[in-house]
């Protein structure tokens, strides 16, 4: 199995990471609010667990990590338990990483297309819960990155926006199985390196709901870490298996 920067990021094998709350698991550190709620948990103080297919340069020796391409779905299992398997509690499991796939019409999307978004966006998801619970670890909130495209159902985000409906739906269904609280949340609008393609790339004549975007008021990776972080004690007003979006709270 191949692993990238094991050594120099991953605590000791024998080390037991036990402590009641300072324990966080995110996927998709890379760039973006990943990165950003990876640096802000270290500044809280969490030890942070990591599976990501890029690792930046500027958490190196920070946290425990694991390279992980979250389309290899087979790889996907033994790397979380590899990373985990020392863990027996984890505060907060933040399921963050996601691809967009090309804005276009449905109509013209295929199916392999849009099989490649899923896997991703939901699979992978399915996969890491399944191995957190075989591990029998103790979880007190699992928040999946969601989005507005999970219901506003715009031109050309076909991939995309089934994709995160079906995380969404993927999410209630574990909170009725799972003792820990469950949220899919939509964290606004990012200026990470996803949206910034769809603004830069995509034809808004054709695509209406990219020239909304643009007019709309967006936050930074930091700022959306910061408020994001904030939020989650207030999480737990809702529902678990509520989807949110972090505009209308």
């Amino acid at each position: 199995m191949h692993m990238e920067k094991v050594d120099t990021n991953t605590k000791p094998s024998g080390e037991d990471f036990s402590s009641p709350s300072k324990n966080v698991f995110i996927t998709g550190i890379g760039s973006g609010l990943g990165k950003a709620l990876a640096e802000k948990f270290i500044k809280e103080g969490y030890t942070v667990f990591a599976l990501s297919r890029h690792f930046p340069k500027s958490l190196e020796g920070k946290i425990n990590f694991i390279q992980c391409d979250l389309r290899a779905l087979e790889d996907v299992k033994d790397k979380t338990k590899q990373l985990l398997s020392n863990v027996s509690h984890i505060e907060y499991v933040i399921l963050n990483a996601g691809i967009l796939g090309d804005i276009k019409e449905i109509h013209e999307t295929k199916l392999y297309e849009i099989q490649q978004v899923m896997d991703v966006n939901v699979w992978s998801n399915k996969v890491i819960l399944d191995a957190i619970i075989n591990l029998v670890i103790d979880v007190n909130q699992i928040i999946g990155i969601s989005s507005g495209a999970a219901v506003n159902g715009n031109k050309g985000w076909g991939a995309y926006s089934i994709s995160k409906a079906a995380l969404n739906m993927l999410l209630k269904l574990y909170s009725r199985e799972m003792k820990a609280h469950v949220i899919a949340l939509a964290p606004g609008l990012i200026t990470t390196p996803m949206l910034n393609y769809i603004l830069e790339n995509v034809d808004d004549e054709k695509f209406p709901s990219v020239k909304r975007l643009k007019a709309s008021p967006k936050m930074t990776p930091e700022e959306a870490a910061e408020k994001l972080f904030n939020l989650l004690p207030k999480l737990k007003q809702f529902e678990s298996g509520s989807f949110i979006d972090v505009r209308k709270i």
